[in-house]
């Protein structure tokens, strides 16, 4: 399969588990390679690709939700009666395969599709005609159909020598296998030729749970620290999609803590490199006593104001040291049963504290559901 020659390019986080500690791990000392020539998928188009909304408010859906006819037209119902605008759509999951009949030669060598979205022009022609943004979320370094595919480039386990997993199963590559990088920016790139406006990318990250005594990495020597090798690859994302809309989906701690601690992810690094930093500040997320609460679940307007407060004042002080206005912020917020039952109430206490905390910085919120149900009364009427 081959991209259309006339593609031009004008200008270019599943619910994730949170811990409260990470361990420091001893790598392998095997030498990083370097960066290659990315995949031959190079040319793309952003040829009826719509604008960004000022406030963005999307829903979630995973790609079998965004092959199902079903659910496609709940959604445009839903938007041309309310302010709904954006959605956000799975084009690699956790499983690590393609949703779609992609481009990229590398996804028919590796067998790394699976086609949920049987017609992905179609659905994104839907989406434009009816004003819908469409953002295409990938994840990144979780990825088990890449490590099928490429076993050596996984994350290793110690004790077994083959590609460790997770408490979940799910193995990932080894972040600073820069090979992999290429891969990751063809996937976009055809993303974005296809028609979605903005690449959202989900677990940029080391991993944080499972086994960590047993963790070796094949391409990270131990020199360069963890956020040094993710500030990397942001750097190398940017460079291949060159103006095309990026967003970055972190940790919600990352809001108030300003070291790395243990997946590489510090806010500022990727201020400079995304449009829209997302943090997934799920109330459901935060541990017993944060902000002297027991179940920081019950208490969203009060979780959600004191993270994005704090990451709008970094935010701040990045604007004000750069000059750089091009990130903005636009969390991930809960809409799902996990640690109190979400009401629409809780919902829209949610919604207002990303607005309070944030002021005229206020640019939208995704929700989260795994399920793709939603409140569907948050968004007001047209």
């Amino acid at each position: 399969m081959v991209v259309n020659k006339n593609y031009i390019i004008w200008s270019l986080v599943a619910v994730p588990i949170m811990t409260g500690s990470f361990l420091i791990v001893r790598q392998g000392l095997f030498r990083v390679p370097e960066v290659p020539t990315p995949s031959e998928v190079q040319d793309v188009s952003l040829v009826n690709h719509i604008e960004t909304p000022k406030i963005v408010k999307a829903v979630y859906l995973t790609s079998p939700s965004g092959g199902d006819e079903k659910k496609i037209n709940w959604l445009i119902d839903l938007t041309n009666k309310s302010e709904l605008n954006a959605v956000v759509i799975d084009i690699k999951d956790f499983s690590g395969y393609i949703a779609y009949d992609s481009d990229v030669p590398e996804a028919e060598e590796y067998q790394t599709e699976r086609i949920d979205i049987k017609d992905i022009d179609s659905l994104l022609k839907k989406l434009h005609e009816n004003n819908i943004y469409a953002i295409a979320r990938m994840t990144v370094f979780q990825d088990p159909a890449l490590v099928r595919a490429r076993p050596t480039r996984a994350v290793q386990n110690r004790y077994t020598k083959r590609p460790w997993a997770d408490r979940n199963g799910l193995s990932w590559i080894d972040p600073a296998c820069q090979e992999c990088w290429s891969y990751y920016a063809a996937i976009a790139k055809d993303a974005l030729s296809r028609g979605f406006d903005e690449i959202n990318m989900d677990y940029i990250r080391f991993p944080s749970d499972g086994d960590m005594s047993a963790l070796v990495f094949p391409f990270w020597d131990g020199k360069k620290t963890r956020p040094e090798i993710l500030n990397e690859f942001y750097k190398y994302m940017r460079k291949e999609l060159g103006d095309a809309k990026m967003s970055a989906d972190l940790f919600g701690f990352v809001t108030t803590r300003t070291e790395d601690f243990g997946v590489g992810q510090v806010m500022e690094d990727a201020f400079e490199y995304f449009d829209f930093i997302s943090p997934m500040v799920y109330p459901s997320h935060y541990p017993p006593t944060f902000l002297g609460f027991p179940n920081p679940a019950e208490h969203p307007y009060e979780v959600i104001y004191h993270t994005m407060k704090s990451a709008g004042e970094r935010l701040n002080a990045f604007y004000e040291k750069t000059g750089n206005m091009r990130p903005n912020l636009r969390p991930w917020i809960q809409d799902f049963k996990l640690g109190a039952d979400y009401t629409q109430a809780m919902v829209e206490a949610e919604i207002k504290a990303t607005q309070d905390s944030l002021g005229e910085n206020y640019k939208g919120y995704m929700l989260w559901n795994a399920r793709n149900v939603y409140h569907e009364g948050v968004f007001g009427k047209k």
